[in-house]
C-alpha cells in the first residue's frame, strides 16, 4: 500500500485561505433528478465566498446525450480557463451533500494535469453548520491559461468494460444503491432498467462516507470486502452516470489503491444501449 497526502482539506484551513490570490473554491454540487433540487438556484442564493459555480453538465462533452461526459482536453482547458482557473492554482472542490459530486470533479482536474486539488471534508453542510459565512450572486474571476497534461488512461468506455470482465484483469465495482444494482429499485433516470452489468461488483458509495466524510480506513476496508472486492486487485469504477464513482475513487486512493480506470459512461451507457446484457439480484 502506498501512502498519499489527503485528498482533503478541513473547513479551518479554507476558511484561513480564503481570499488568496491563487486558491479557487469550486462548488460542484449537483443532484440526481429524484433529490428535486436545483444545484444551480442553490449556488446563487449561497456558496462559500468567492466559489464559482462547477457544472458537470455545462463542463461537458455536448456531442452526446449521456449525461456530464468527459469534454476533451482543449474543451476542458478553455472551459476552465476562461472561470479563471490555472493548472498551478490551489483548487478546493465542494458540493452541497457532503461528499457527492465534488469527487468527480477532483478526479477530473486531476486527470487533465491539475496539481494542487482537493476535495472540502464535510463540503457545504459542515460550512454551514460551523456558522462559517456565505455570499449569493456570482463572483467572477480573470481569465487564465489552463495548460492540460496529456491524461493518463484511466477512462473507460464499453469495449474496456467489456474487456476487463471477460479476461479478469480488474474487479468492475459499481458504487450504486444495492437495490438500483440487484434491479430491485428504479433507476432515478425514466425509462431507465435497474440492474447491473454482469460480473461486476457493488459497493454502494454511501457505505463509504457519513456526515459527508469518508469514513476511517478500517471501515473503508470493510466496505469493500462486504462487497467481495479484494483491494489487493485492480478495480474499475462505475456507477449511474460517472459521478459516485469517483466516491468510489477517493476512497480507494486514500487507501493507497487508485483505480485503473472510470466507467464515464457508466450505467446509463449500459443500460441505455439496449444491446448489453443486464443482470439482476445478486451474486
Amino acid at each position: 500500500m502506498t501512502t498519499r497526502p489527503s485528498p482533503f482539506v478541513s473547513t479551518e484551513w479554507l476558511a484561513q485561505k480564503l481570499g488568496e490570490k491563487d486558491l479557487v473554491v469550486l462548488d460542484a454540487s449537483y443532484y440526481l433528478p429524484t433529490q428535486n433540487r436545483d444545484a444551480a438556484a442553490d449556488y446563487r442564493a449561497a456558496h462559500i465566498p468567492g466559489a464559482l459555480r462547477f457544472d458537470i453538465n455545462a463542463v461537458a462533452d455536448q456531442a452526446t446525450t449521456l449525461p456530464h461526459m468527459l469534454p476533451t482536453a482543449d474543451e476542458f482547458a478553455a472551459a476552465v480557463g476562461a472561470m479563471g482557473i490555472a493548472e498551478t492554482d490551489t483548487i478546493v472542490v465542494y458540493d452541497g451533500l457532503g461528499l457527492f459530486s465534488a469527487p468527480r470533479v477532483w478526479w477530473t482536474f486531476r486527470l487533465f494535469g491539475a496539481r494542487n486539488v482537493f476535495v472540502l471534508e464535510g463540503g457545504f453542510p459542515r460550512w454551514t453548520a460551523e456558522g462559517r459565512p456565505v455570499e449569493s450572486g456570482t463572483p467572477v474571476r480573470a481569465p487564465k491559461t489552463f495548460t492540460v497534461t496529456p491524461p493518463a488512461d484511466i477512462v473507460a468506455d464499453v469495449a474496456r468494460v467489456q474487456r476487463t470482465i471477460a479476461e479478469g484483469t480488474a474487479q468492475v465495482v459499481d458504487a450504486r444503491a444495492a437495490e438500483r444494482f440487484s434491479g430491485a429499485a428504479p433507476e432515478p433516470r425514466a425509462g431507465l432498467p435497474s440492474g447491473h452489468i454482469p460480473g461486476s461488483f457493488n459497493v454502494p458509495h454511501a457505505a463509504l462516507v457519513r456526515d459527508g466524510t469518508l469514513k476511517s480506513a478500517d471501515e473503508l476496508r470493510a466496505a469493500f470486502q462486504a462487497g467481495g472486492v479484494d483491494l489487493e486487485k485492480p478495480v474499475l469504477t462505475t456507477c449511474g452516470s460517472g459521478v459516485s464513482a469517483a466516491v468510489l475513487w477517493i476512497a480507494l486512493h486514500t487507501l493507497g489503491h487508485d483505480p485503473v480506470a472510470l466507467y464515464d459512461g457508466s450505467w446509463t451507457e449500459w443500460a441505455g444501449r439496449g444491446d448489453l446484457p443486464i443482470a439482476t439480484a445478486k451474486g
